[in-house]
């Protein structure tokens, strides 16, 4: 276990919806869904009252107004969003340049060496947090430990508006009694299994051996083996590489037939075409995504044995994918994303870096 290192994890507290509360004080204190309310809309987002009542995002709109007859629904403004992520990102560059950004609203810090020599991770969070509510009038939440996999978990224990330190002679401790499912990148049918197997704690999870735990977890074994001894090698990734590049559309009504979508896949293969023209890069796989009305999805990828960001490439073969097999149903939202990138060739930069009190 490296306890060396120094990461912070930040991320705003329901971001879309506080900036709209915060854009307009009538929303303050208000049950508010960000996205579409309508019987095809979408929660992109809830404020902390709506969740209260089971509002969460991806939610459709319909089920979400049932939940709260009185929620609140604002279209999503991302201009805006944008906006206010640039300020909150600029404050983290203050105090170092590894800064993961795995959002808008979310980001790794790795502060072991940082720009002000200020040697407590947790003053640090606590002065980004407070010049982020200063200069935005939003809130955000912190963790704070030895790698990102704690400092995500620490970063949900006291949200919102809070922070968690795990310092390192308490990990073991922390981990012992920590429930499986708040494990950062065990998701709910994982924990489920942990529990039928009587799993329930980081403890249970730390008594099985890496043999039994890869038997009935794959190649996610030894990351659950590892983690709930405190081990996480991940660095802190400046400038973060998107693994796909893709686009989607959701239609106004749902399409039965595989002839209508051609067109459709058309106008999305453009779009996608000039996202690709800006990042300039090209991949092996390309994947179409279905989601039916019933909100089930589906993809279904095609891997070439050679690069490519030719579009007119791409879009056949996402036609061949939409014609590969019969449609389970109705649809409602198509996708196509390339991913599978070509890795440059660089070298692999190690840094040595100090170990200071925590």
């Amino acid at each position: 276990m490296d306890q060396s290192r120094k990461i912070i994890h930040v991320d705003m507290d329901a971001f879309y919806a506080s900036v709209e509360q915060c854009d307009n004080p009538e929303l303050q204190n208000k049950a508010l869904a960000v996205g579409g309310g309508s019987e095809r809309g979408v929660v992109a987002a809830a404020s902390y009252e709506a969740r209260k009542f089971g509002i969460r995002s991806a939610m459709s709109g319909e089920v979400a107004r049932r939940l709260c007859p009185h929620l609140i629904f604002v279209k999503p403004r991302f201009s805006r969003y944008k906006e206010v992520s640039k300020v909150v990102h600029s404050i983290f560059y203050h105090y170092t340049d590894l800064v993961e950004a795995i959002s808008l609203d979310e980001a790794y810090l790795d502060v072991t060496n940082n720009k002000k020599g200020i040697p407590s991770a947790t003053l640090i969070a606590e002065e980004i947090r407070t010049k982020i509510y200063e200069l935005t009038g939003l809130t955000a939440s912190a963790g704070i430990s030895i790698n990102k996999f704690l400092a995500k978990v620490a970063s949900d224990y006291n949200k919102p508006n809070g922070q968690k330190t795990i310092p390192p002679e308490k990990v073991i401790n922390f981990l012992s009694d920590l429930d499986v499912r708040k494990f950062h990148g065990v998701g709910k049918v994982t924990a489920e299994k942990m529990y039928r197997k009587g799993w329930y704690t980081g403890s249970d999870l730390r008594n099985q051996s890496l043999s039994n735990l890869e038997k009935h977890f794959g190649k996610s074994g030894q990351f659950y083996y590892d983690v709930v001894r405190g081990i996480h090698l991940s660095p802190v990734r400046a400038q973060r590489k998107p693994k796909s590049v893709g686009a989607e559309r959701t239609f106004d009504k749902n399409i039965s037939s595989e002839i209508f979508m051609v067109s459709r896949l058309e106008d999305i293969a453009s779009a996608l075409d000039q996202r690709l023209l800006k990042t300039k890069i090209s991949g092996k796989t390309i994947t179409l995504k279905i989601k039916y009305s019933d909100f089930v999805t589906q993809t279904r990828s095609k891997t070439v044995p050679y690069y490519t960001a030719d579009i007119a490439v791409i879009l056949e073969i996402a036609k061949e994918l939409l014609f590969q097999e019969k449609l389970k149903n109705s649809v409602r939202l198509l996708g196509i994303s390339l991913s599978n990138f070509k890795k440059p060739s660089t070298k692999k930069k190690v840094e040595a870096q100090l170990k200071l009190p925590f």
